[in-house]
């Protein structure tokens, strides 16, 4: 899991905080809820790797190849006991596994490669980010069929400092962004369920501080 770099407590929630004014004007309770259209899992979604992952190459017929625990670097790029610096990041298993089979055919006949993830981090952009008052704020590797309760669970629900009815998710689609009204505390607190939603693939949810 993918933490931001903490800063003060102060500082990091005045940012926040000027960020949510600058979305909703200091009301995000009239913006939209999502909607109806947009309440169901992308149909298209493919996995593509992303810097932090950890897989295994396995080379069919050929177990001295066959290594695990390979990790992809900052830089995108992976290194096996053939090659060196393969690019990696924004490529999916399989395309990964022909361009490691391509790299291979100067040294191996015919070779055959699986690459099997074991460890997911993803690129930024299919990541679901949680900033604010959520108890670890955090990336998290998007899943399909992720839903806003699944989020929650994955970064430890709502400080006691939060304003869950007045969280914003901030959604790229179509070449546009727009933001809307969550209700964490209704379904966190109460367990309404018309407050839960799923997410996309670089949903980031923003959750302010309450105002005492």
């Amino acid at each position: 899991m993918s933490h931001f770099i903490s800063l003060s407590r102060g500082s990091f929630l005045t940012c926040i905080c000027l960020l949510v004014a600058g979305l909703t004007g200091c009301a995000s309770t009239s913006l939209p809820e999502v909607p109806e259209g947009q309440r169901a899992a992308p149909v298209e979604y493919t996995y593509v790797i992303g810097p932090g992952d950890s897989m295994e190459v396995f080379v069919w017929g050929n177990e001295e190849l066959t290594i695990s625990g390979v990790k992809v670097r900052p830089d995108g790029k992976i290194s096996t006991r053939l090659v060196e610096n393969i690019d990696a990041s924004g490529k999916t298993p399989s395309e990964l596994a022909r361009e490691i089979e391509s790299a291979y055919s100067e040294y191996v006949k015919s070779a055959v490669v699986s690459v099997i993830l074991d460890e997911f981090e993803g690129v930024p952009s299919q990541q679901v980010k949680v900033v604010g008052e959520a108890a670890e704020p955090a990336g998290i590797p998007y899943r399909k069929h992720m839903t806003l309760l699944d989020l929650m669970v994955e970064v430890g629900g709502l400080t006691e400092f939060a304003a869950g009815n007045k969280a914003v998710l901030i959604r790229s689609h179509g070449g546009t962004q727009d933001s809307y009204h969550l209700r964490l505390d209704d379904l966190l607190d109460k367990g309404e369920m018309s407050a839960n939603v799923v997410l996309f693939p670089g949903d980031t949810v923003i959750i302010p501080e309450a105002w005492f």
